[in-house]
């Protein structure tokens, strides 16, 4: 390790916490390839992991302590995580520390993955934990295999530091949702969670990963293991469905569900198709609960599950934050899926967007996800799709570099990016073609191609009058307008 980053690691703030973190993020490259291999590049994945917990102090056994709910899917895995917290967290008293939270990615700041009672730990605690990991791996440095690196990668780094904050500030519960794909993820070495759940298993994951339909549930259902009860929604595919099944039987899991759907109730979560998401915690809260040696969980709806589900708060997903003139519509929605769900959301209770700020990943198909996003606000707003389209006052496709200086804040940065790419803004003049395809007609005066975020919030706030404000298309562009407007204050959970 070369001389600085050892100082670094000794002045224990947290902005040096987040530089530390961000040396261990792979490049664009590298991410591409474990996401279309749906996280089965490395054949030693979990033993690696396994190793580098030995590293710091902890065996596998000890993650039993953490009264884990292991949670993966393809879509509305982060807003079932966030249910399923709320719900425990309402149903368990008695500790200071009561539920931990982990999830990905964040918004604004890197401590959002790790939360405890709903709020993300504070810089102090996250610097605190984050050292005391990287000096027992610096201090420990026999791999398990030549090619291990000394300090794991980005997320297999976080995670580790989500076990050990866990684990020293002794929490009852903990909701771990799993990062990428299922069975070679770095949250899969917990050897018996309290419970375990799949959420929807989307269709385009299939389409843009090459994978089939088989191959993703064969590897979500890996997180199904022996003598745990195994959960899972209703699939739009009966494949996806038998295989699920199968897994639960192979693992030896104690019980095997796909959860019916709940009554009616209010949710804290925009969107018709977080009736699913809730459904599912709802499940998984009640086995949890029951587990602990609750009572008064067998009815389908428990009345003790009503409040926590209409409180429940999860940012940057179907979020209406008021700022001034500015309304925000926030939604990280980046499949057709969610997109189809975003557009029935943006357009409806009320909405009406007249800015789109949008971008995507480089490797997905922008024409599709506009069109999905556009066909479902043209249905809920009873209008035809290039008639909704011509409404907007401004389209802006821009990067997610963070400001106009061409820089990230320090939380978000990020090496995922094709530096190719961003300096052709390449992606974005593609976006910017596939929308005045999709609306022609459509002035090209007001479809803007920029080079941050920033410069696209400025373009907002140059605007007369009052706009809302659809956000969507990457949860790391969402998060890149809350740090650049200043919309932070709508983060927390609690």
């Amino acid at each position: 390790m070369i001389p600085s980053l050892i100082r670094m690691a000794r002045s224990r703030t947290y902005a040096e916490a987040i530089n530390l973190l961000n040396t261990c993020q792979s490049n664009a490259a590298t991410i591409e390839a474990i996401r279309k291999s749906g996280g089965r590049m490395n054949d030693y994945a979990i033993v690696e992991m396994n190793d580098y917990l030995r590293r710091i102090g902890y065996v596998p056994d000890d993650l039993n302590k953490l009264n884990v709910v292991h949670i993966t899917g393809t879509k509305g895995k982060g807003s079932t995580s966030a249910f399923t917290e709320r719900l425990l967290r309402t149903h368990m008293t008695g500790r200071i520390a009561d539920v931990g939270l982990y999830t990905s990615p964040h918004l604004c700041a890197v401590r959002e993955r790790i939360r405890i009672n709903g709020e993300p730990l504070s810089e102090e605690d996250f610097a605190r934990y984050f050292f005391e990991v990287w000096e027992r791996l610096e201090g420990n440095t026999k791999t398990i295999y030549p090619h291990t690196p000394q300090f794991p990668i980005y997320f297999r780094l976080l995670t580790l530091l989500a076990f050990h904050t866990f684990i020293s500030l002794g929490v009852s519960a903990t909701v771990l949702e799993v990062g990428i794909g299922g069975t070679y993820d770095s949250t899969n070495i917990v050897p018996k969670p309290v419970i375990t759940g799949i959420t929807s298993l989307g269709l385009d994951h299939v389409a843009v990963l090459g994978n089939t339909i088989q191959d993703i549930a064969r590897n979500k259902g890996g997180i199904y293991k022996a003598g745990v009860p195994a959960l899972s929604v209703k699939q739009d595919q009966e494949e996806a469905t038998r295989v699920l099944a199968e897994c639960a039987e192979e693992a030896r899991t104690s019980s095997y569900e796909v959860v019916p759907m709940i009554p009616e109730t209010a949710l804290g979560l925009r969107g018709a198709h977080q009736r699913i998401n809730a459904s599912l915690a709802v499940a998984l809260a009640r086995g949890f609960l029951r587990a602990q040696g609750k009572e008064g969980m067998d009815d389908a709806l428990p009345r003790s599950f009503v409040a926590p589900l209409a409180g429940t708060k999860w940012p940057g997903r179907c979020q209406r934050v008021e700022q001034g003139k500015t309304t925000w519509l926030l939604d990280g929605a980046h499949t057709t899926e969610s997109l189809t769900s975003c557009g029935e959301w943006a357009w409806g209770e009320g909405n009406k967007p007249g800015v789109l700020i949008f971008n995507c990943s480089g490797g997905r198909a922008g024409q599709m996800l506009l069109t999905a996003l556009l066909e479902a606000g043209a249905r809920t707003s009873s209008s035809e799709l290039v008639e909704l389209g011509k409404r907007f006052e401004a389209v802006i496709f821009c990067t997610n570099v963070t400001y106009t200086d061409g820089h990230f804040s320090s939380d978000l940065t990020s090496h995922a990016i094709d530096p190719n790419d961003l300096s052709q803004l390449a992606t974005q003049n593609q976006l910017r073609d596939a929308w005045l395809e999709l609306v022609p007609g459509y002035d090209p005066k007001q479809a803007h191609v920029v080079a941050s975020i920033q410069h696209a919030v400025d373009l907002v706030r140059g605007m007369e009058g009052e706009h809302e404000v659809l956000v969507a298309g990457s949860l790391h562009l969402v998060g890149g307008v809350m740090e650049v407007a200043s919309l932070q204050g709508s983060l927390g959970m609690v």
